[in-house]
């Protein structure tokens, strides 16, 4: 049973006219439930020293803000700093969240965690969090996704994890979320979601942003002791949107920094093969909230398509919608050949392989930089490496 065409059953979670509640009842008693205990343990002493005890000794944090000097030095133009999350255990972002989220559901008793995941890495840091505390892992992965990403079910499996192959519809992250969404109705009692983007209905878009926060906090922290001056831009690519919220949402009140969400543009906006729903969508309900979103006339979603399984999705968080909304953050566009030339760009210039979502963002900083001067500097968030995306782009090139 899919959960986008339900009634809104709670007033909270909104971010302008975004976000929201859209699920039945079954469903929005487990939300509840966990919205409780997120608020009993989030400002906890114990439960933050135990979060930060993991993300040091763990995940490796902070990781470094690097300076890209060759490939600075090629555009001309502004400073490109990266921010290292591919150095993360398990080689993304993915990890903050799971970690804090496992934290959370240890607290709650689930001795059972379900997952879903696009591109695999959310899937990979989950099944490792769960090898780490002992917990029952289930993941649900598009069919497609599982024949692109065939390296990251095999080390999901490695880790004892369970993986479920959604085959309805497009065979990609919007039914391994509809199947998730599903088991959670049906399993809550014993059963935790780790939902991992910044999307779907409250509380979660909250949560992941909260445990996401720490790359902006860091970032910002280390560009001030690298330049004496917050950034002129930050930057990371959005597919449901938690890797760049969570670098976005410290610097939300700083004004003169200027904030750029980078889409999948897919083979081009005109052509219409693409999952970019702030740059060539409208707003509608999806997975149990309101956001901008790739959609027919009649509502009906479109087939989304993007070389980086990680940002194929036809919605996109709430927070993001509210900030293209406002016009606080500008969102772009960037095609397959685009992030696939930086993709090969930053790996021959700095040593550093990144993952075909995190091509997207640096797509755009080579567009930008040149056009801005050398005592500007721009955050590009390296969001993961590439290591899971060399078969495919190797067959692609071949």
């Amino acid at each position: 049973m899919s959960v986008v065409k339900q009634e809104l059953v709670k007033e909270t979670g909104y971010y302008g006219e975004f976000g929201g509640s859209f699920v039945p009842e079954e469903l929005q008693k487990a939300l509840d439930h966990i919205e409780e205990n997120f608020y009993k343990f989030k400002d906890d002493p114990d439960f933050i020293e135990e979060l930060d005890y993991y993300n040091r000794e763990y995940i490796g944090r902070p990781n470094p803000l690097y300076l890209a000097e060759r490939l600075t030095e090629k555009l001309g133009g502004a400073k490109i700093y990266l921010k290292r999350e591919e150095l993360n255990h398990t080689g993304s972002h993915k990890i903050n969240n799971v970690l804090g989220q496992v934290l959370l559901a240890k607290r709650m008793g689930a001795k059972r965690v379900i997952a879903e995941t696009g591109a695999g890495q959310h899937g990979v840091a989950t099944a490792t969090a769960c090898a780490m505390f002992g917990m029952e892992c289930v993941i649900y992965m598009g069919e497609e996704d599982t024949r692109r990403q065939a390296l990251n079910v095999f080390r999901m499996e490695l880790l004892g994890a369970k993986v479920v192959a959604a085959t309805e519809g497009s065979r990609t992250l919007k039914e391994a979320v509809d199947a998730a969404l599903n088991d959670l109705m049906e399993n809550y009692k014993n059963t935790y979601y780790m939902l991992g983007s910044a999307v779907g209905p409250h509380p979660y878009p909250m949560i992941v942003r909260h445990f996401q926060a720490v790359i902006g906090r860091e970032a910002r922290q280390q560009i001030l002791e690298k330049e004496g001056k917050l950034p002129d831009v930050i930057m990371a690519c959005v597919g449901g949107g938690s890797n760049a919220i969570g670098l976005f949402h410290p610097f939300e009140a700083d004004k003169d920094v200027k904030i750029i969400g980078v889409e999948p543009g897919g083979t081009g906006i005109e052509a219409g093969i693409h999952a970019a729903p702030l740059v060539a969508g409208t707003p509608g309900v999806i997975h149990g909230f309101k956001c901008y979103v790739v959609q027919k006339e009649d509502g009906t979603l479109k087939d989304t398509h993007s070389i980086a399984a990680g940002l194929d999705y036809p919605g996109v968080g709430p927070q993001h919608s509210h900030l293209k909304a406002s016009g606080r953050a500008e969102y772009v566009a960037i095609t397959d050949k685009e992030a696939l030339d930086a993709f090969q760009l930053l790996s021959k210039l700095e040593g550093i392989i990144p993952a075909l979502e995190s091509s997207h963002a640096v797509a755009h900083a080579i567009k930008i930089a040149p056009q801005m001067s050398k005592d500007q500097t721009i955050i590009v968030n390296l969001s993961g490496r590439g290591d899971k995306d060399v078969q495919q782009v190797f067959e692609m090139l071949k």
